[in-house]
């Protein structure tokens, strides 16, 4: 393995035996052995269940990479064969440098002793001697916030406290290889925003990450790539904003959409080719090669980037409106749709996704197969100056679910779209300092303009 190489899996898999009754533990443990000793054929009293199954995947330092998928799927039986805690049943696991391993709150501390004493412990298992433990004590105690707390028995602890101890010991460890399993979800926002800071650092100092988290948003603004097992075996490897919306379609079924009892009278929008505010079809980008999420259902043909005028535009300034359009083909019929731009800046985070559902439009509640469906969205670019990339996509609503959005809560509106098709890295765009007409060049600090008013007002004494 070379020495850019921090993690290299090779068809990995691990099985496990499942018993139905634990008398057949015994008979397979006995029967086997004894039929072989007097040449008799024997059978197995057991199930296979494979956990994880032809897995390979690499990791290379200073890179993050997420792990996802749903309950089940073979996360924590994959981080456990990585923290060496698991035995794998095939394939082959090289490890280029030290791991350290957050795997479940509290994992090697004794409950009884105090966190002084546990961080002691958990030093030593981690690989480190006890003067390198306490050249690094301070720093952990700091990072943990615990105070006072720190003699006291961590069975005191709340989950919390738990989790900043646990953290703040493997993050000073100087580990090659951090494993995360969920662990971070237990803190509070403060607390977070240390612990990715912190992982930012190792990071930059060349250490490889792997996070387990069922929060896309982390995974798509903190991993470059992100792996997604479902049922044990790998479903999709590659970019995270990618990975992400592959899985988002697991937790939906693509169901036949219920058609109106009378379709000849239903009402759809066909696109009109003399649409005026529809750029010419040279300021396109042909979609049919790039990478698509779909569920199926439908398919981008194409999409673009314009100026108010319709020109096609990838420098914008501070302020400048900026018309995405897209078009999308549909092969089956579907219910209201719902279009959108998620936009992004270079570091990966959410700078701004806003759609058709957000600005309540007034659409159709059926569309057949064979529709050409046609978004058109412009937004002002109130961004900081910098590098934008822009993804878009195409979902669906059940009629009665989008007449009554203003009476569902976030939540239910959310489980019940129907993501169709998406384009996670359509293109991207600049946006730079305004020309000076008034104020200054540099309209705000940060990633977004926030509408607001400023009021300065003066007192005698």
């Amino acid at each position: 393995m070379s020495d850019e190489m921090a993690i290299r899996v090779s068809n990995l898999g691990k099985c496990y035996h499942i018993y139905d009754v634990p008398s057949d533990r015994l008979k397979q443990f006995v029967l086997p052995r004894l039929k072989r000793l007097t040449g008799q054929s024997s059978r197995d009293y057991f199930r296979p269940f494979w956990a994880l199954k032809n897995l390979s995947f690499e990791v290379k330092k200073g890179e993050t990479v997420g792990i996802i998928g749903r309950n089940g799927s073979g996360k924590s039986t994959l981080l456990q064969i990585l923290a060496g805690t698991l035995t794998p049943t095939s394939g082959e696991v090289n490890i280029n440098g030290r791991v350290a391993a957050l795997l479940e709150l509290g994992s090697g501390f004794n409950p009884e002793f105090t966190g002084r004493e546990n961080v002691y412990l958990n030093g030593q298992i981690l690989g480190l001697s006890p003067e390198e433990i306490e050249a690094r004590y301070e720093q952990i105690v700091e990072f943990s916030e615990i105070g006072e707390f720190i003699d006291q028995p961590v069975k005191t602890y709340s989950s919390g406290m738990f989790v900043r101890l646990a953290f703040a010991v493997q993050a000073h460890i100087d580990a090659s290889i951090v494993i995360i399993d969920e662990a971070l979800a237990v803190g509070d926002l403060f607390f977070r925003q240390k612990c990715y800071a912190r992982l930012e650092q190792l990071k930059q100092a060349g250490a490889a990450i792997l996070l387990v988290s069922h929060s896309m948003p982390d995974i798509e603004q903190y991993c470059e790539r992100a792996i997604l097992l479902d049922h044990g075996a790998p479903l999709f490897i590659g970019i995270s904003v990618e990975a992400a919306k592959h899985y988002y379609l697991l937790y939906q079924s693509k169901g036949p959409v219920s058609q109106p009892s009378k379709p000849a009278q239903t009402k759809y929008h066909s696109p009109s080719t003399e649409d005026e505010s529809w750029p010419m079809d040279c300021s396109f980008q042909d979609a049919t090669n790039a990478s698509q999420v779909s569920n199926g259902m439908a398919r981008c043909v194409r999409f673009a980037v314009c100026d108010t005028r319709g020109h096609p535009a990838f420098y914008f300034s501070q302020g400048d409106t900026a018309v995405f359009c897209f078009e999308f083909l549909l092969t089956e019929p579907i219910a209201t749709p719902l279009g959108g731009v998620v936009i992004r800046n270079d570091k990966g985070i959410l700078v701004h996704g806003k759609g058709s559902l957000e600005y309540g439009i007034d659409t159709v509640d059926y569309l057949p197969a064979g529709t050409l469906v046609r978004c058109r969205q412009s937004m002002e670019l109130k961004v900081g100056p910098g590098e934008y990339s822009f993804e878009i996509g195409l979902a669906s609503l059940p009629p009665e679910d989008y007449r009554n959005r203003s009476r569902l809560s976030y939540e239910e509106l959310f489980s019940r779209i129907t993501r169709i098709c998406h384009i996670p890295e359509a293109g991207a765009f600049s946006v730079g300092l305004r020309k000076i007409h008034e104020g200054a060049q540099l309209t705000h600090h940060g990633v977004a303009d926030l509408p607001g008013d400023f009021t300065l007002t003066f007192t005698h004494t």
